[in-house]
């Protein structure tokens, strides 16, 4: 009989969850509090970007290799096509269900009107806000592109990228800052960028419209992930403001050092730089900057949260079980519930999806993988789990193997991150240095915690930063700030859930709890002060967008074409989107690339006076064009203009002089 209760319990449940995925009207009559609308809107947009861009891409790649010289005329007016094909077909469809034009509007996608309406507010606020802070550190005026000093570095790479689209024919996808190879960094984000400036949109617009939008449709999902777990619209807002501003000891000890020193306010007002006594915490790896210089991170979490949203279902359904205790546990191991799928063709869509981000952001995919594995313990349904895992690795290993030659990732146990003292005690205490109380006390909130659901999520949301502090998959371990940042984003759920949860207590717990939210914010509220300072009008470098020599390069250099220049990071050669043959070696080595080999080569050309070995060296790297700048040094080593003069063509000279190329 017992047996029979719980065959048709699950059924129900399974039923009820197949039902929530695909009917929005039912499912938002059954969560009171959610309007679709937002989630709908934030979803549309990363899938769409995320399909129309692949599409246009590998239709830009198949009219490349038929001959194409723009390539991307032809990928765009197909895809465009397809896609409003696509849009009537199915809107024709809805209307003939429907039977008017007025049936397809009700969609029940707005049922709290008065919650609407502060939502509203509130996203619009984020909407203007960030609108203005992506164009306050990345903006053209005049044709003059102005960058920030806590972000330029991020953007040469990210610009040039783009350019190689924009303006070239970057098909089969090279790397500019090491071109001649393979690309080992996610390119797509640059590619669908580079393609809207390629249609007609200003690059500055063309950047930071869809950067704008990504981190608005993340913090959408964000903020009704926060709602969902802890229950109101004050915790959505919440979680959202601990995003922006991180938690740290930093600011506490840069507070009492200068006081010490009797000059803190003079410090506090003229200092640029951002405070840390961490290693590279200085670089910004922990506040909002990430997310100005890394725009493709915020497109890749608006995938994940679209596939932890969905999953949550099975997360909620799987902590639903009347067990407890041990017994609970064993239920979502050695059960047949606890492995039968749920909604298989749901785990294989969201599979593809998540998949298909790889090659957008890969830190994104694998923060996200880390996280559903936590959902996969606690939940029943394990199958689909396994499905969506397995879908979004095949997708990622495909777009590996066509993409780059080689190995994608070096995998290794790396333990401690960045801390200096690896013992257990060193590596908490850089933890709690670099991110004050934040990760260590959600540990403990997961012990006040009243339902189970909230403390598996809590426990999964751990995952990144562990994989953080114990795996290393590039040459440079820095890299893995992203997925302690992953962690830090939804992990600032439950301390918004505390901070409200103090709030509603008597007087003295609320003076605690107004404490305990700056504590956690002030660090990062100093960190936006110095984004503001070092990025205004004194501090920004620029790029002549309508240089001669931009254009001269991109009208004479093909995608089959190397040149050789000194490390530039951004200026008007990268700004070109040509291929380089050793660019920034920062940008190229962290990627994967060997750049020690190139930069010897590189400098024995600038600098050797034998004119047969230049040739020979320049024929064997398929170098087809020199650049000398005068009074150029390479790796510290005076350069000789003579010898590459005297055995090379001069094919162009700047207006003022300055910057000569030399076809080999």
């Amino acid at each position: 009989m017992n047996g029979k209760y719980l065959i048709q319990r699950f059924t129900e449940e399974v039923y009820d969850v197949r039902y929530y995925l695909f009917n929005p009207v039912y499912a938002h009559r059954k969560r009171a509090g959610y309007n679709q609308i937002w989630l709908t809107l934030a979803a549309a947009f990363g899938t769409g970007v995320l399909i129309m861009g692949w599409a246009t891409y590998m239709t830009a790649w198949a009219a490349s290799e038929a001959g194409a010289v723009h390539p991307l005329i032809y990928a765009n007016a197909v895809v465009m096509a397809v896609a409003v094909l696509i849009v009537v077909i199915l809107y024709w469809k809805r209307y003939h269900k429907a039977g008017s034009f007025k049936g397809i509007l009700e969609t029940g996608m707005i049922t709290e009107r008065r919650l609407f309406r502060k939502e509203a507010v509130f996203f619009g606020a984020l909407l203007v806000f960030l609108t203005w802070i992506m164009f306050y550190v990345f903006f053209i005026k005049d044709g003059v592109l102005y960058s920030g000093y806590t972000v330029y570095g991020d953007y040469a790479p990210h610009t040039a990228m783009m350019r190689s689209f924009s303006m070239g024919n970057n098909f089969p996808t090279q790397y500019p800052h090491f071109g001649g190879q393979d690309v080992k960094y996610h390119f797509m984000f640059q590619f669908f960028v580079g393609n809207l400036e390629f249609l007609g949109l200003r690059l500055d617009f063309a950047y930071n419209v869809v950067s704008v939008l990504a981190l608005l449709g993340f913090l959408i999902f964000l903020y009704h992930m926060a709602k969902r777990l802890a229950g109101s619209f004050a915790a959505g807002v919440l979680t959202v403001f601990f995003f922006f501003f991180r938690s740290s000891l930093s600011f506490f000890r840069f507070v009492i050092e200068h006081l010490n020193a009797g000059d803190l306010w003079e410090t506090l007002r003229d200092n640029t730089t951002f405070i840390g006594y961490t290693t590279n915490e200085n670089w910004g790896l922990w506040n909002f900057n990430v997310y100005l210089n890394q725009r493709h991170l915020a497109f890749g979490l608006l995938i994940v949260a679209i596939v932890l949203w969905l999953f949550m279902d099975w997360l909620e359904v799987g902590c639903s079980a009347p067990e407890t205790g041990v017994r609970w546990i064993k239920k979502r191991i050695f059960t047949k519930k606890a492995w039968l799928c749920v909604h298989s063709e749901t785990a294989l869509l969201a599979g593809m999806i998540l998949g298909l981000t790889s090659f957008w952001n890969g830190a994104a995919v694998i923060g996200g993988l880390l996280i559903l594995m936590g959902f996969a313990v606690f939940s029943d349904g394990k199958l689909d789990y396994l499905i969506l895992a397995v879908t979004a690795v095949i997708f990622s290993v495909l777009q590996t193997k066509i993409f780059i030659w080689g190995d994608a990732v070096s995998p290794s146990f790396y333990w401690g991150f960045l801390s200096e003292n690896k013992s257990i005690t060193g590596v908490l205490w850089y933890l709690i240095q670099m991110s004050g109380v934040f990760f260590v006390g959600a540990v403990l909130i997961a012990f006040f915690l009243r339902e189970r659901r909230q403390r598996a999520a809590l426990v999964s949301f751990f995952f990144p930063l562990i994989f953080a502090f114990c795996m290393s998959l590039t040459p440079d371990i820095a890299v893995n700030h992203k997925y302690i940042m992953i962690a830090y984003a939804f992990l600032a759920i439950f301390w918004s859930l505390a901070v409200l949860n103090l709030f509603k207590r008597q007087f003295c717990c609320k003076i605690v709890a107004v404490l305990l939210a700056v504590s956690l914010s002030i660090t990062g509220i100093y960190d936006f002060i110095v984004i503001l300072k070092d990025n205004d009008s004194g501090h920004r470098v620029t790029v002549n967008q309508k240089s001669e020599l931009t254009g001269w390069l991109a009208e004479h250099l093909t995608h089959n074409d190397l040149i050789l220049t000194p490390e530039y990071s951004i200026n008007e050669v990268t700004m070109s989107g040509v291929m380089m043959y050793m660019g920034w070696p920062y940008y190229a080595w962290s990627a994967g690339y060997d750049t020690y080999d190139r930069a010897a080569k590189a400098k024995e050309i600038y600098s050797s006076t034998d004119e047969a070995a230049i040739k020979k060296l320049v024929k064997q790297e398929k170098i087809t064009y020199i650049l000398y700048e005068d009074g150029m040094q390479y790796e510290q080593e005076a350069c000789r203009e003579d010898t590459i003069a005297s055995a090379f063509t001069l094919v162009y000279e700047s207006e003022d002089g300055r910057i000569r190329i030399y076809e080999t």
